[in-house]
């Protein structure tokens, strides 16, 4: 009896979480409903209870979503239900975003350039944890926060990041080898200093983060310097054609042991979760408009949810939906992809494997969207989609 009424609590937790969304049995019965014009954002809450439990029991830190890759209320309930309590953000709007939605939440303001007004609004919000990537940016941070002494700051060093499908490191991070004055510098009015880094979105080697732990840990035997926490960032995959990652579990065992082994163990260590928390949550149903021979007109694309099916050129798991009845046929063919507004750039080059007898008023879902697909849409001549739903 206690374990169903466990249940049924968790249940009524996850509904409370979900009160401003719809629920449907499954897509189709979504996109009946909905007649909507625009695409629809599809939300399963039972991959953000996967995912969070795969972070929060296996990864030996604390995680922080990065709320860039899915700032969605209905999202941000969700793991918080599930036992996320740290976030990290990049702007003012962002901390002012969770702090009204969780005023107990943990703040991390890990954009290494702000700007002074977002450093002061920032602070008097609570944030007490920054980036910098160079001295400039220290000297804001320290001035615009009145040199306060309860800070922890956060070095950006560059590493090397020739295994992620979006590589990060042109615009931001110091050399490795320049960090030790730094962080020396840090070091005379924070309360506790740490260095992070960013391996690249969506890096499909584990290894890459025992390099660059490795060079991090060089750099302090080197020097003579010590640092008291470590941010190893974000880059965890998932699944798209064309790149298949391995196993989370697998690429927290690398990146512990390559702790162990540099003894970088005793730290305080974070990472920076998105695309791999949110990811395979959600999905996006978009409707072809018109077909011309190989060459789909979609009601979505770059300037909306599809956006790295257009510019990366990403590609992803694909399934149609016909509404007439009609059976989806066994053949397939390699299709191009057109976005609704008016500028000839916005298009997707695939090629996307699609059923050939794919019409107008069909519907193909991009599944693995839940992840920067919401996040960047613009409203661009028009065009854009406030729904989202809940599946099963």
């Amino acid at each position: 009896m206690q374990l169903v009424n466990s249940v049924k609590a968790q249940d009524v937790a996850v509904q409370r979480a979900l009160e401003d969304v719809p629920h449907y049995v499954n897509e189709c019965e979504a996109l009946i409903a909905e007649n909507c014009n625009d695409s629809v954002h599809f939300l399963y809450a039972d991959k953000i209870r996967e995912k969070a439990s795969l972070f929060l029991n296996n990864f030996r830190g604390s995680s922080l979503y990065a709320i860039k890759a899915n700032p969605h209320p209905a999202i941000m309930n969700l793991l918080w239900h599930y036992g996320v309590r740290k976030f990290e953000m990049a702007s003012l709007r962002e901390i002012e975003y969770v702090v009204n939605m969780f005023p107990e939440a943990e703040l991390y303001f890990m954009h290494p350039v702000k700007s002074r007004q977002a450093i002061r609004g920032a602070y008097a919000l609570g944030v007490r944890t920054f980036a910098f990537d160079c001295l400039d940016e220290l000297r804001k941070i320290e001035e615009e926060t009145d040199h306060a002494s309860d800070l922890s700051l956060f070095l950006r060093v560059r590493v090397d990041q020739v295994n992620a499908a979006y590589p990060l490191s042109d615009k931001f991070g110091v050399p490795v080898q320049e960090a030790p004055l730094l962080i020396q510098r840090a070091q005379q009015n924070a309360q506790k200093v740490g260095l992070t880094f960013h391996v690249g979105s969506q890096c499909m080697d584990p290894a890459a983060y025992s390099e660059a732990l490795s060079q991090i840990a060089n750099m302090l035997s080197s020097s003579g310097v010590s640092i008291d926490k470590l941010d190893i960032g974000g880059g965890f995959p998932v699944y798209y054609p064309g790149m298949e990652p391995g196993l989370l579990e697998g690429y927290f065992d690398t990146i512990h042991r390559a702790l162990d082994e540099h003894g970088l163990d005793t730290l305080e260590l974070y990472c920076e979760p998105g695309r791999a928390l949110v990811a395979e949550a959600g999905a996006v149903a978009v409707r072809v408009e018109m077909r011309k021979g190989q060459a789909l007109y979609m009601n979505d694309g770059t300037y909306g949810a599809l956006f790295d099916a257009g510019v990366p050129g990403w590609t992803y798991p694909l399934e149609l939906r016909k509404m007439d009845g009609a059976e989806v046929s066994d053949g397939a063919l390699p299709f191009r992809l057109y976005g609704p507004t008016c500028d000839s750039c916005d298009k997707m080059e695939g090629p996307f494997e699609l059923p050939d007898n794919i019409a107008e008023g069909d519907w193909v879902i991009f599944r693995h969207l839940g992840a920067y697909g919401y996040a960047m849409q613009t409203r661009f001549n028009g065009f854009y989609s406030e729904t989202m739903v809940a599946i099963g």
